[in-house]
């Protein structure tokens, strides 16, 4: 998928989230990223297997 030279993270990196925005719809709360990472604004993602990465925001005490 990524043409960038270093190449981006693959999907199945633990680094993953570092790749290149492709495209980013704030409106819509979501992100592709170039390794076809779906990021999501509560850091919840949908990897292109079909794999769900639950949210891991750090949720801060008022």
């Amino acid at each position: 998928m990524c043409q960038h030279q270093p190449p981006c993270p693959t999907a199945t990196s633990a680094d993953r989230e570092s790749a290149r925005l492709t495209a980013h719809h704030p409106e819509q709360g979501w992100s592709l990223l170039c390794n076809g990472v779906l990021l999501f604004e509560d850091t919840g993602e949908l990897l292109p297997d079909g794999r769900v990465i639950a949210p891991h925001r750090v949720v801060t005490a008022a």
